[in-house]
C-alpha cells in the first residue's frame, strides 16, 4: 500500500528495531509527528529543550547499545541540540536525528527559518543526508540505521523535506542490520603481546570506550594480574562498569600536570578503546602530551575496533587465563555535619542501590564522588565525554528509558544544571525512576581553578561576577517543584541520608539539594 513518505520513514526505522523518539518538532515536523504517532510500539517523548532531546539520546544509545531517532525542527533547532550531539559523538553513542527541512520549493524564498541545514548538522554527524523525492526518504532512514549502528556508534542525521514527508506514493525500505564489528589485526595482538613480556619497567593497559564494559575489563584484569600491570583508564569514559566484584581501574587525573605526573614513571602503555591522552586544554607553561617521552605506546585496539575481542585475544596469546582481581564490597567512613563533597559521596555510596546508573555530571564535587563509591554495589558510571556541560540530566532521562528497571542517580553540579534543568518536565512526564541530586555551591568552581591555572593574578569583581551564581541564588527545589519532580533540601549528612532514602524508596523522579 502506498503511504507517504513520512509514514514509510517511520515504519523503516521500526522495521529496523529503533522504537524510542526523543522529539522537539515544529511545523516542518507534523507529517512524522503523524507517523509516529501511528506507529505501534514506538515510544515518542517530548523534550522541551532541544539540548535535552540529543541528551536524552545520548544516554539512551550508551545504556541500550541501540540508537533512538530524535526529531528536531529545521537548522536551528539542530543547533540547539549540538553541544549533546557533541559529547554522544565523542561518546561513541548511536544517535539517528530526523530533522525536517522547508519543502524543497520552498526553499528558494529565504524565508526565516531557512538555513544551510547540513552545514549546521556536519561538525557533529559521521553522516548527513537529505532525502531526494518521497520514495527517496525511507532509503536514506535505512542508511541512516546502517551507520549508527557501526562500532561503537556513530551520529547520523537524516534531512527529511516537508514535502517528501507529505506526498504520498512512497514504502517502507527493507530493514537494515549492524554492519559488521572492526576486527583488531593478529599483528597488532602479537605486538603488544611481544611489547608487554618484553616490558622492562612499569606497564600501563589504558582503557577507554567497549574496553570498560565487564565482559572486556575481566580479559584486561587477567593480562594486568600475568604481566604485573596496571589498568588505567580515560579521565571520561562513555560508561565505565564498576563496583564491587567487578574488576577495578584508575580513572586519569584531569590536569593535565597530574595526567602527566601519574604515568611518568611507566615504559610501556598499550592502549585498548583509547588513544594517548592529552590534557583537554592548553595552558602556559603545562603538558599538552601526558604520555612519558621515550616510553614504548602500543595500539592494541582503536575506540572503532571491538575492544572485547582484542583483549580476549591479547589475554589467550599470554595466557593470562586464571581469574581476574575484582574489587571489594568497601564503603568510605561517613563524618557528620555539614555537607561537603567527600560525605557526599560517603553517602551515595553507603545508600546505593545494586545495578544502579551514575551520570555524573558534577564537576568539581566528583572528583570526590568517583573515588568514594569504588566498592559499592555493582554500577554504571556514565560521564561528561565531550566536557560540552549540560549533559547530566538529559543523560540520566534517556538512561532510564533504556533501563527503566534500573535506578539512576543523577550526579549535577548547579550550574551546568541550568543549561537543560528542562529534563525534570521530561522526567516527571515520563514517570522516569531518576533521583536527581543536585550539588549546589553556589559557584562555576571549576572555572575559579582555572582562572587562576591559566595565569590570572588577583581577579576582580567584574572577573569574579562571572563565575559566581548567587544574586540572586538559584532555588533548585522550587525549580524541581515547578517541573512535577518532587524535591527538598539537605545541608548535613543526616538530612542527605533522609532524602536519599526516601528518595530511593520510590519509583519515579525525585530531586534533592545539597547545600555544599
Amino acid at each position: 500500500m502506498d503511504v507517504n513518505g513520512a509514514e514509510a520513514l517511520i515504519e523503516t526505522m521500526a522495521g529496523c528495531g529503533v522504537d524510542v523518539c526523543f522529539a522537539n518538532p515544529g511545523t516542518s515536523e507534523m507529517q512524522l509527528v503523524a507517523a509516529i504517532d501511528g506507529q505501534h510500539g514506538m515510544r515518542a517523548i517530548l523534550g522541551l529543550f532541544e539540548g535535552v532531546v540529543t541528551g536524552a539520546a545520548d544516554g539512551y544509545g550508551r545504556m541500550a547499545d541501540k540508537p533512538a531517532i530524535t526529531l528536531l525542527h529545521l537548522g536551528p533547532g539542530l543547533a540547539n541540540g549540538l553541544a549533546n550531539l557533541h559529547n554522544a559523538r565523542r561518546a561513541g553513542s548511536p544517535i539517528i536525528n530526523i530533522v525536517g527541512d522547508h519543502a524543497t520549493y520552498h526553499l528558494q524564498y529565504n524565508s526565516p527559518l531557512t538555513s544551510d541545514l547540513q552545514g549546521v548538522a556536519r561538525p557533529m554527524s559521521d553522516w548527513v543526508k537529505a532525502s531526494r523525492s518521497e520514495r527517496d526518504l525511507p532509503q536514506v532512514g535505512a542508511e541512516s540505521f546502517a551507520i549508527a549502528t557501526a562500532y561503537p556508534g556513530r551520529i547520523a542525521t537524516v534531512v527529511a523535506p516537508a514535502n517528501h514527508a507529505w506526498t504520498e506514493g512512497s514504502a517502507a525500505a527493507a530493514a537494515t542490520t549492524a554492519p559488521p564489528v572492526p576486527q583488531t589485526p593478529d599483528a597488532a595482538i602479537d605486538e603488544a603481546a611481544e611489547a608487554l613480556e618484553q616490558a622492562d619497567g612499569a606497564v600501563a593497559i589504558y582503557l577507554g570506550g567497549r574496553a570498560l564494559r565487564e565482559d572486556a575489563l575481566e580479559y584486561a584484569g587477567r593480562i594486568a594480574a600475568k604481566i604485573g600491570a596496571r589498568l588505567i583508564c580515560e579521565t571520561f569514559p562513555a560508561r565505565l562498569q564498576r563496583g564491587a566484584g567487578r574488576v577495578a581501574v584508575e580513572r586519569l587525573p584531569y590536569f593535565g600536570e597530574q595526567g602527566e605526573e601519574y604515568l611518568k614513571d611507566f615504559k610501556t602503555i598499550v592502549f585498548c578503546g583509547a588513544e594517548p591522552p592529552v590534557s583537554f586544554f592548553a595552558y602556559p607553561g603545562k603538558p599538552s602530551w601526558l604520555s612519558p617521552a621515550g616510553a614504548k605506546l602500543v595500539r592494541l585496539a582503536s575506540m572503532e575496533e571491538d575492544a572485547l575481542a582484542a583483549l580476549t585475544g591479547l589475554a589467550e596469546k599470554l595466557g593470562a587465563t586464571d581469574e581476574a582481581p575484582k574489587q571489594q564490597a568497601a564503603l568510605p567512613l561517613v563524618t557528620d555535619g555539614k555537607l561537603d563533597p567527600a560525605n557526599v559521596g560517603a553517602v551515595i555510596a553507603e545508600k546505593m542501590p545494586a545495578n544502579a546508573i551514575v551520570s555524573d555530571e558534577a564537576a568539581t564535587a566528583g572528583l570526590m564522588i568517583f573515588p568514594s563509591t569504588a566498592g559499592a554495589p555493582k554500577h554504571d558510571w556514565l560521564t561528561l565525554t565531550g566536557g560540552a556541560i549540560g549533559q547530566g540530566l538529559p543523560l540520566a532521562a534517556g538512561a532510564a528509558v533504556a533501563c527503566p528497571d534500573r535506578k539512576v542517580l543523577a550526579l549535577q553540579a548547579d550550574g551546568s544544571g541550568m543549561y537543560t534543568c528542562q529534563a525534570l518536565w521530561t522526567m516527571a512526564r515520563e514517570k522516569l525512576d531518576v533521583t536527581t541530586i543536585i550539588l549546589n555551591n553556589g559557584s562555576y568552581s571549576i572555572l575559579n581553578i582555572e582562572l587562576m591555572r591559566v595565569g590570572v593574578q588577583n581577579p576582580g569583581p567584574k572577573a569574579l561576577s562571572m563565575l559566581d551564581l548567587h544574586n540572586p541564588a538559584l532555588d533548585w527545589v522550587s525549580l524541581s517543584l515547578g517541573m512535577g519532580v518532587p524535591a527538598r533540601k539537605a545541608s548535613t549528612v543526616a538530612e542527605l541520608r533522609e532524602a536519599l532514602d526516601e528518595a530511593l524508596a520510590h519509583k519515579g523522579p525525585r530531586l534533592i539539594e545539597a547545600i555544599l
